[in-house]
């Protein structure tokens, strides 16, 4: 892939329905330097809609430069379930998907690897330890790039 000039800001889709943890990751980014837009979306149906669009086509993300954090467990549905449908289509499979969650259950994260996902980070159960992986993940943002979308 070339680099050109004219390269898309990367947007950053956080799916987490946890307002704590939502307040707490986007600190993190921030204080890693990162200051691309975050949107955040608290329900599955809302992020699939925002990625997919109306129609559910992804034509809608069709020359976004994504990269979605994904929770697990949401209210509406699961995390596997929006990350299957990320993949599957031919317009939103490029994005990275960063699995950032409370479940640790190999089974679990080997599906997501399985299903996709470019990494998984186990949200520790105290907040240091949280703040910590989160403010590694803001170091990983500031040197990925993400590959053009068909």
């Amino acid at each position: 892939m070339a680099v050109t000039d004219e390269a898309k800001p990367v947007c950053i889709v956080m799916i987490e329905d946890d307002e704590g943890h939502a307040r707490l990751i986007e600190r993190n980014i921030r204080r890693a330097g990162i200051r691309n837009e975050i949107l955040p979306f608290q329900s599955g149906t809302e992020a699939l809609d925002f990625l997919m669009g109306a129609d559910g086509s992804g034509q809608a993300s069709a020359g976004r430069q994504l990269l979605i954090l994904l929770d697990l467990n949401l209210p509406d549905m699961t995390g596997i379930d929006i990350l299957e449908t990320v993949k599957g289509n031919r317009h939103t499979k490029r994005s990275p998907v960063i699995v950032l969650t409370t479940t640790d259950d190999q089974r679990e994260i080997q599906r997501c690897y399985d299903l996709g996902a470019n990494v998984y980070v186990t949200k520790p159960v105290n907040y240091e330890g949280f703040a910590n992986a989160i403010r590694q993940l803001g170091l990983f943002f500031s040197v990925m790039q993400i590959p053009e979308t068909e």
